[in-house]
């Protein structure tokens, strides 16, 4: 299963979100039942001027384990950076399932 992140960032915070973002990957990526992760940048559509859109997809091995990261680890890691960007991103999430 897939578990993914859609970011619409300022363009002026791109290079410190993904400085941040890296760590912030790895953080997840330890937790049990996540696979791994790739970044995207969105093509299209296009972002709007002054804007970067990203996509985060992480693999996992099931939805227990999806469940258990949104239980338990999810409304710390996006308050950590929501705290730290504010209002200069937001996110989007899409869970699928591999047929």
């Amino acid at each position: 299963m897939v578990y993914e992140v859609n970011l619409d960032l300022d363009a002026a915070i791109a290079d410190d979100y993904r400085v941040w973002l890296g760590p912030h990957m790895r953080e997840i990526l330890a937790l049990p039942g996540f696979l791994d992760a790739r970044i995207h940048t969105q093509l299209e559509p296009p972002a709007e001027p002054g804007r970067l859109r990203l996509c985060v997809q992480y693999r996992l091995d099931g939805l227990a384990s999806l469940d258990a990261y949104l239980r338990d680890h999810a409304p710390r890691l996006r308050a950590e950076g929501q705290a730290r960007f504010g209002d200069r991103f937001s996110a989007s999430r899409r869970v699928l399932r591999e047929d």
